[in-house]
């Protein structure tokens, strides 16, 4: 693995590919609901509080699912795990195709997002069983690079489409590509199959453990706080400049992708970042505390988004919000995988990950009421201050990070 010198081995390679295709998958299905909303608005007389309430419900069933998902990719291992994840989402998006009432659209859309959050409670454990704790963060984010790809490229694609085929066709595509992806997955992670087993009957997970943790509640705070800007900008951002901006379509998909191009380059930056600071010799704890307070420092950029006259620097600016969000993100999970030993890692990080999914449910309502009532300005204003809160609530638990590392290299000796 040439883990002395931090380079990745081929096989290291192949799981952060499968892992960067399959966030890719992951995003362009949440996407594809927020492209084509206002056909799907129009046809069902969903309003913009109707359409609210059913991202509200994908974000409930994400937050239950987060819990539920950490035992089971515990239980069930990586590989078995990951394939119930995709196989789950996957029909859930090709179903949302045949939603003919809103009825219909929230049952696809809840099933969508029982499933989803599994493969962010998975990825973390397969790096944690693969990589060095100085590669985790660059493996991080470059597999979660993929869910920004997948919203770069599902502006263009779907609006793509959507023009010459029957714009709930892209549903049905979603669905079939992520169930070409399980074959593939099935094949490659065999052989860590046995590794999983060997980790699972020398430590057993310890669940009260987790629980009693003063970390694992900081850290679901934060996410609830934090996330909810990611969200903004998947669900909400393409509405926003279609609505508020006066974009069309067609030009929306020509400058829309912009932002995630942004959080994608986030998602590099921060692995990227924490991953020098380290191999200069910096604890890990602190390394991962200088990068997330870059970011925090950057996110109040956010209200200079609404507030400039032309919708291109508008872009601009939250491109700069959303890499900084996505550097943040990459750094804490790779925090989690630090802070937990192998056996703990998908519980802890399914838990962490459930301040996400009531976090971004909460925001939706907010962000709905406020479009409706007072316009998207006070949204932004909003998203200035939830970074540099977390960054306060967090700022003790990175000093527990370099034991942990510690022990986890323990584990991994034995």
């Amino acid at each position: 693995m040439n883990e002395c010198e931090g380079r990745l081995s081929r096989h290291q390679w192949g799981i952060i590919a499968l892992l960067f295709t399959v966030s890719l998958i992951n995003y362009f299905d949440r996407q594809s609901l927020s492209v084509v909303a206002p056909r799907f608005q129009a046809e069902l007389h969903l309003d913009d509080a109707g359409y609210a309430h059913i991202v509200s419900l994908f974000l409930f069933a994400s937050a239950v699912a987060y819990g539920v998902s950490g035992f089971l990719s515990d239980w069930l291992g990586t590989r078995r795990s990951m394939t119930l994840f995709v196989g789950w989402w996957s029909l859930a998006e090709a179903a949302t195709a045949f939603a003919s009432s809103v009825w219909m659209l929230a049952l696809a859309r809840f099933c969508l997002g029982l499933g989803e959050p599994g493969l962010w409670v998975a990825a973390p454990k397969a790096v944690g069983e693969t990589f060095d704790h100085k590669q985790r963060g660059l493996a991080v984010g470059i597999y979660t690079m993929g869910a920004t790809a997948g919203a770069i490229i599902a502006l263009p694609v779907i609006v793509a489409v959507t023009t010459h085929l029957p714009w709930r066709s892209i549903f049905l595509i979603d669905g079939v590509a992520g169930l070409l992806w399980i074959p593939l997955w099935l094949w490659f992670y065999r052989e860590r199959e046995s590794a999983v087993t060997v980790s699972k009957a020398a430590s057993a997970a310890n669940t009260r453990e987790v629980l009693r943790r003063n970390s694992t509640w900081r850290l679901l705070i934060a996410r609830s706080l934090t996330d909810p800007v990611w969200y903004f900008f998947l669900f909400w951002f393409p509405k926003y400049l279609n609505s508020a901006r006066g974009l069309p379509m067609t030009q929306l998909a020509k400058i829309g992708w912009v932002v995630y191009l942004g959080a994608g380059l986030g998602t590099i930056a921060g692995g990227l970042l924490s991953r020098r600071l380290i191999r200069s010799g910096m604890k890990v704890g602190l390394a991962y505390r200088y990068t997330m307070l870059g970011a925090a420092v950057l996110v109040p950029l956010s209200p200079l988004a609404a507030l400039v006259p032309h919708y291109a620097l508008s872009v601009l600016i939250a491109s700069v919000v959303a890499l900084a969000h996505m550097a943040w993100l990459v750094t804490l999970t790779a925090t989690v995988i630090e802070l937990y030993p192998a056996n703990q890692v998908g519980k802890a990080a399914g838990l962490i990950a459930m301040g996400s999914g009531f976090g971004g449910m909460l925001s939706s309502e907010i962000v709905g009421y406020l479009v409706t009532h007072g316009g998207y300005t006070p949204v932004f204003f909003l998203m200035a201050v939830l970074h540099p809160i977390a960054i306060t609530l967090l700022w003790p638990v990175f000093r527990q990070s370099r034991p942990a590392v510690t022990d986890i290299a323990a584990v991994k000796m034995a």
